[in-house]
């Protein structure tokens, strides 16, 4: 029985230094996040001015044209916007020790789901369960 016990526990420990490759991969990839976020809020507003100053004598349709080129610049900087939140609540379970593992079933997330997608909190199996419902 110690011995099951004794296994258990190197299945859930990291090296420091696989720890710190994990964080400084996430930290890069947040970075990149909010920059591309930081430019496309940039753009928003650009293109915004532009369309004030040039909306003189606008019908229908170029106003709506104009509306929905600005609803979908908003929801891909939102997009962006989550992203950046996932990917800070990935280094928050880094830390606490929590990475790479399933928050439902508690098992780990296999190595190739989270090098294909580093902010994943659920196990192919659990995921699968949740889109279903």
């Amino acid at each position: 029985m110690a011995k099951a016990t004794e296994k258990a526990a190197p299945e859930r420990s990291r090296s420091a230094a696989e720890t710190e490759k994990i964080r400084v991969a996430l930290v890069e990839r947040r970075d990149e996040l909010q920059a591309e976020y930081d430019q496309s809020l940039t753009e928003i507003t650009e293109l915004q001015r532009e369309r004030l100053a040039d909306s003189a004598g606008d019908d229908q349709a170029d106003t709506g044209t104009k509306t929905f080129e600005r609803e979908q610049e908003i929801t891909l900087a939102n997009n962006l916007l989550e992203r950046i939140t996932q990917v800070e609540r990935a280094l928050e379970r880094l830390g606490e020790g929590n990475y790479g593992w399933c928050e439902r079933c508690g098992n780990a997330i296999p190595v190739e789901r989270l090098a294909a997608f580093p902010v994943a909190t659920r196990c192919v199996s659990c995921k699968q369960l949740e889109e279903r419902r």
